[in-house]
């Protein structure tokens, strides 16, 4: 049995669609405040509605907004307990044609993004007394390849290579840092990749199905229980086995 985290306050970045909406959602109902942060007002305060939560307008790629969204959820709740860092972009773009904008606004976002969030939300994760950041990260770059997406890879695998330091400095604060990284999930995002794409990344599932966002947000939960208070520098995959097959053959196999 968890302890509970009705009352604690939860931020999840990008939390006003798809995965991160899915997380916000998880801790939702089970009693946290959340509070959701996007670029989107419209989406946000639908999101936030529906959550019966709070909307924060931020930019990630900028520290004042990562400041101010650190303040107004702490004005608003009282504090944070907990950080989902899940913001990100994920473009398709192949090597050759991809441009050096390209390449600085993926890492804006999902590095940079991750990084100004975490520093910003610090101290009031370390008054919490059981601070926890949860940080999204993919298969796709630190287990996975995928064309198309050479750049977004990187930025998944650098998030991870943030975290493993973050999780020495910040565990004097009594804050832990760890990472979720989902495979294949059905999000408004990967509807728009179309039904071959979806069958073809079913095929190659060996639960022969996607992930829902809630499975992503049940992960992060768990991370944030105080139970999970030992658990710091580490990621747990979500992908319904998906690494697992050496081949196709192997699921032939089956």
């Amino acid at each position: 049995m968890f302890t509970p985290v009705t009352g604690r306050t939860v931020l999840v970045t990008g939390g006003t669609k798809g995965i991160g909406k899915g997380i916000a959602s998880v801790f939702a109902r089970a009693g946290a405040n959340v509070a959701v942060a996007g670029r989107d007002r419209e989406r946000g305060e639908a999101a936030a509605s529906e959550l019966g939560g709070a909307y924060v307008e931020a930019d990630i790629r900028r520290a004042e907004d990562c400041e101010r969204m650190a303040a107004e959820t702490v004005e608003r709740f009282g504090g944070i307990d907990v950080l989902c860092a899940n913001a990100g972009v994920f473009p398709d773009c192949k090597l050759d044609d991809m441009t050096e904008a390209d390449i600085d606004e993926i890492f804006a976002t999902n590095v940079k993004g991750t990084m100004l969030s975490v520093k910003a939300c610090l101290p009031a994760l370390e008054r919490s007394g059981h601070g926890r950041v949860v940080v999204t990260s993919s298969i796709t770059g630190p287990i996975t390849g995928y064309p198309g997406w050479c750049h977004y890879g990187a930025t998944k695998a650098a998030q991870l290579g943030f975290l493993r330091t973050a999780a020495i400095e910040l565990a004097p604060k009594g804050v832990t840092i760890n990472a979720v990284m989902p495979g294949n999930i059905e999000t408004e995002g990967l509807a728009e990749l179309g039904p071959e794409y979806r069958e073809k990344m079913e095929s190659s599932i060996p639960q022969r199905k996607l992930g829902t966002v809630q499975d992503i947000g049940f992960a992060a939960l768990f991370l944030a229980t105080d139970e999970a208070g030992y658990i710091t520098g580490q990621t747990i995959v979500v992908d319904g086995g998906q690494v697992l097959p050496e081949s196709m053959m192997a699921l032939e196999e089956m």
